[in-house]
């Protein structure tokens, strides 16, 4: 289970490395909470626990890392860019 990032609030940004054969996206995790995020486009594909306001704030923190996303994603999944 590759990490992409976490961040200072807590947020653990990661892969299934079972995730290889669907679209770009980022799991994301805090505490018993967790989501998942299609990148392109963005969009959030399913959520447990996080709040609205939650949700908004690891949205911002997805557009705000998708460019390392999407190299670590590649990098782990060995995609030509």
């Amino acid at each position: 289970m590759p990490n992409v990032f976490r961040n200072l609030e807590g947020y653990r940004f990661f892969f299934f490395s079972l995730d290889r054969g669907e679209p770009i996206h980022v799991h994301v995790e805090k505490d018993n909470k967790h989501a998942k995020f299609w990148l392109s486009p963005l969009s959030l594909a399913k959520s447990r626990n996080f709040r609205s306001h939650e949700l908004t704030q690891i949205r911002k923190l997805i557009i705000e890392n998708i460019k390392e996303i999407r190299r670590k994603w590649d990098e782990h999944f060995n995609r030509k860019n």
